[in-house]
């Protein structure tokens, strides 16, 4: 009986959870996309070189830069921040790598030279966000928000303010390779996922994290240090945005500074709270923010399929997320079970249909 009422209770907690309402919206647009076509789900092998194509195949493409956004998002709004220079910091990667790979040819050393170069200033614009947030005592909103505005224009100063492309076979291959049929680009952006997951959570780093994000006095009181906690998550949230970037560009090798990141960090957001991360901060979900970005690929991929006109595109996508929303909204919850109760008792201010059927009984008896 306990085992019982344990197991009712694991799933209970498992169906309230916002990973699981994400990825019941990931299947129904999903579903939404078999409607019409049937056959879009079908993966097949290319016989030419053996890799597998299909539209499921297209959407683990795309959520790559997603995830990596998502990440470091999820990392800053659990201390109570929130990051909105992951785009403009994606175009100075991606800038960055393509105007060094144009110079330096296709040489596979060059690659990884330019890999280094686009993470390494990535590093930098998170430092100064770090900086003017625990140091200089700016709003995580303000800072984010000028170095939003800074990176774009850099990231125009580094190529002249024109669209650069370059040629370079490793670099090509970082979004385009595959690895035992699966995309490269997906794998790598895994990984990360996995290994800063292992590490916040198996360490004290997400308790201090979640600490700072729920009362950074009294977090300080207790001996964490928030200003070097600080400094890493935005420093870290700014490498993963280049690293976003790198996938961004090595797609096509072609880097455009005015569309190259646009509004991603509104994708990073929506991802990060569909996961189930508190914007107030305190508590992140790591496995939520990954869910959230499948999800965000999946949405684009389905307005695209569905012809979506471009005009109609937010609202299409802002539906979705608000219904969203409101199915992993307790409160909301809490209301359909309330009215679920309410109409099997009756309406309210009367007795339920077997207490007014109890009640006639006994008044017939009395009579008798």
């Amino acid at each position: 009986m306990n085992g019982s009422k344990g197991s009712g209770g694991a799933l209970r907690r498992w169906v309230q959870s916002p990973i699981f309402w994400g990825a019941v919206a990931i299947l129904v647009l999903l579903a939404l996309n078999v409607a019409k076509d049937p056959g879009y789900l079908a993966i097949s092998v290319n016989p030419a070189n053996g890799n597998l194509v299909g539209n499921l195949i297209d959407i683990l493409r795309a959520s790559a830069p997603i995830l990596m956004i998502a990440l470091g998002m999820a990392l800053v709004i659990a201390t109570g921040g929130i990051d909105l220079s992951v785009g403009s910091v994606m175009a100075v990667s991606g800038a960055t790598s393509m105007v060094f790979l144009k110079g330096a040819g296709a040489d596979p050393g060059a690659a990884f030279a330019a890999l280094g170069l686009a993470l390494g200033i990535s590093a930098v614009l998170g430092l100064v966000n770090g900086v003017l947030v625990a140091y200089v005592g700016l709003q995580p909103f303000i800072s984010t928000l000028v170095m939003m505005l800074a990176g774009r224009g850099l990231a125009k100063v580094i190529t002249g303010g024109q669209n650069t492309n370059a040629e370079n076979g490793l670099f090509r291959w970082i979004a385009n390779g595959y690895v035992f049929g699966i995309p490269v680009v997906f794998l790598l952006a895994a990984a990360v996922v996995v290994i800063v997951g292992l590490v916040v959570r198996r360490s004290a780093l997400g308790l201090m994290v979640e600490a700072i994000g729920i009362n950074p006095r009294a977090s300080r009181m207790a001996g964490v240090k928030p200003r070097g906690l600080l400094l890493a998550v935005y420093t870290l949230s700014g490498i993963l945005a280049g690293v976003a970037g790198v996938f961004a560009v090595s797609t096509v090798m072609t880097v455009d500074v005015s569309r190259t990141g646009y509004q991603m960090e509104l994708d990073a957001i929506l991802a990060v709270v569909i996961g189930g991360t508190a914007l107030t901060g305190g508590k992140f979900s790591i496995a939520g923010a990954a869910v959230g970005a499948l999800l965000i690929a999946t949405l684009d991929k389905t307005v695209l399929f569905l012809g979506v006109s471009s005009s109609a595109t937010p609202a299409f996508k802002a539906v979705v997320i608000v219904v969203l929303c409101l199915a992993q909204s307790e409160r909301v919850r809490a209301w359909f079970v309330r009215r679920r109760r309410a109409e099997g008792a009756g309406q309210p201010g009367q007795l339920p249909q077997t207490a007014l059927l109890k009640l006639a009984g006994e008044r017939k008896e009395t009579e008798a």
